[in-house]
């Protein structure tokens, strides 16, 4: 049972898609803040991918991914920076696809009943390192496969993939995954504090 099943009592086919709008509305509006982190400063859009897998549970997640993905094709500016499907052909595209992966992994550890903050911290944590998988795949065969010159992203070897699309972010993207955890976690509570009353 996830999070958004207990708060309503109706699953309707409506009620989804009430769900899967302003589930992707609230990724595309955690996109554009950006928090002073060390040693860069990060968006909250995975924090916001990670909340919603947890909070939907896995299919609802991942559809919610796929509506976020197909406003930005549509050109909406959804994605960082109020960019929309333009980033598709960019160096961070394998990120934006891998983000249903994110939401659809958080969103199993929620259908198998995981409510523990520790427990949810270790796995936003494992899928946020995951999400490099594409991240990087992606940049690192742009070069090779469309013939654009991906050096000048910073993306021409796995060393400097690793200097600008990972070891920065990489404290950002635990405090997030953390912070998702918590704040899911603190869901949890308040309901079981509610039904206690």
């Amino acid at each position: 049972m996830t999070l958004t099943s207990s708060l309503f009592s109706t699953q309707s086919l409506q009620a989804k898609a009430l769900m899967v709008i302003l589930g992707s509305l609230f990724i595309a509006v955690c996109a554009q803040i950006t928090v002073p982190m060390y040693p860069v400063p990060v968006t909250l859009q995975t924090f916001a991918v990670l909340l919603v897998g947890y909070a939907f549970g896995a299919r609802m997640g991942a559809v919610t991914l796929l509506a976020y993905l197909a406003e930005g094709a549509l050109g909406l500016p959804v994605f960082a920076k109020m960019t929309n499907g333009a980033a598709f052909f960019g160096p961070t595209a394998g990120f934006l696809v891998g983000f249903v992966g994110m939401a659809f992994l958080a969103g199993l550890a929620s259908d198998r009943g995981i409510k523990n903050v520790f427990a949810l911290s270790v796995i936003g944590i494992v899928i946020s390192a995951l999400l490099y998988i594409p991240g990087v795949a992606w940049a690192m065969a742009l070069a090779e496969v469309v013939g654009l010159d991906t050096a000048k992203w910073g993306a021409g070897d796995f060393a400097s993939i690793w200097k600008w699309y990972m070891s920065p972010f990489l404290i950002g993207d635990a405090v997030k995954a953390i912070l998702a955890a918590m704040v899911v976690a603190g869901g949890w509570q308040l309901l079981k504090n509610r039904k206690d009353a």
